[in-house]
């Protein structure tokens, strides 16, 4: 999962150097960099969902006493 994060991480400093910039052109292409990063997550959660390492489904809410129990089980 570190390339995952990794990947998120800097998908997140790109949209705040987006954020930032004043310059038409550096916008534009700021905007092109942070598709293909999208992109580029898109292909690594399909890959590692492939290999049974990632789910999309969210975790079931539970309290701290199911989650004890859970672990415990």
């Amino acid at each position: 999962m570190t390339h995952l994060t990794a990947l998120y991480l800097r998908l997140a400093n790109e949209r705040t150097r987006l954020l930032e910039a004043t310059n038409a052109n550096e916008i534009e292409l700021r905007k092109v960099w942070i598709k293909q990063m999208e992109k580029e997550i898109e292909g690594e959660i399909e890959f590692l969902e492939k290999n049974g390492l990632f789910n999309k489904e969210p975790l079931p809410d539970m309290d701290a006493d199911e989650l004890l129990k859970e672990l415990l089980g």
